[in-house]
């Protein structure tokens, strides 16, 4: 009788202990969800794109084109592709501007990279009619930790989107937490902002968390019930199958121990 309630506890045990178990379905993990009653996701309002301006800290390169190839190899040196070694960049001081050589300091802080450009164009072409620059921001970059592949990527096209940076990271993990993504944004002179949103929702297309800008910093957290969860259905049944072993194993114990 007593072997009997031993046993009967175990199966309970382990039959809890599998049905407390689950694995990451499409609600959890999928992205571009409309809502629906079973799943009720926020909807965000549409925002305008607006073009990243240039800040205290960031830096730029430039390259100088004219006709002239002897001012054009004096001044126009800071060739090197981004990412080089040879690149030469300038910084942007806590006044906001920038010292380049044969120039007065222009201010850079504020602006877009296209209205840097000209702006730096037309500072040239004051000492040089036909100069054509084309300008850079170096530092364009945005970094990713939590639960998904931490690192720091370049922004190599304008209006990157969060899933096309999520991609280059390698995705989240099953664990990671959809409901709270969070992005870390700074902002001359102002105390960072942190935008937290569900990246399941198919309203956040066009919201003001859809694109990723230079110096962002993406945290994925992990969700609270991740460690009861596996990762995919062929877990979730190795586990099932595994436990039933279990049981079968624990039976022929328990009848080959009391006969």
């Amino acid at each position: 009788m007593i072997m009997s309630k031993q046993i009967f506890k175990m199966l309970v045990i382990v039959w809890t202990s599998v049905m407390m178990t689950g694995c990451y379905g499409h609600r959890a993990i999928g992205y571009l969800q409309e809502p629906t009653k079973q799943n009720k996701l926020p909807q965000y309002e549409e925002a305008p794109y607006e073009p990243y301006r240039i800040q205290v800290n960031d830096e730029i390169m430039y390259r100088l084109i004219s006709m002239d190839e002897t001012i054009s190899k004096t001044l126009g040196t800071n060739t090197g592709s981004i990412g080089s070694e040879y690149a030469v960049t300038y910084r942007v001081y806590e006044d906001g501007t920038v010292d380049i050589p044969f120039l007065p300091p222009i201010r850079m802080a504020g602006l877009t990279e296209r209205e840097a450009q000209d702006t730096l164009q037309a500072a040239f072409r004051r000492i040089i009619p036909d100069a054509d620059v084309k300008l850079a921001l170096y530092n364009k970059n945005f970094t990713v930790i939590g639960d998904i592949r931490s690192g720091t990527y370049y922004i190599y096209r304008e209006k990157m989107n969060i899933f096309q940076a999520l991609a280059m990271s390698g995705d989240l993990m099953n664990s990671g937490d959809r409901k709270h993504v969070r992005i870390i944004r700074p902002h001359q002179g102002q105390e960072p902002e942190v935008l937290e949103f569900d990246i399941r929702t198919n309203s956040i297309i066009d919201s003001k968390y859809y694109y990723v800008y230079p110096n962002d910093v993406i945290y994925v957290a992990r969700t609270k019930d991740s460690f009861v969860k596996v990762p995919t259905y062929t877990g979730f049944l190795g586990l099932i199958t595994s436990s039933v072993g279990l049981l079968i194993s624990t039976l022929t114990f328990a009848v080959t121990f009391t006969k």
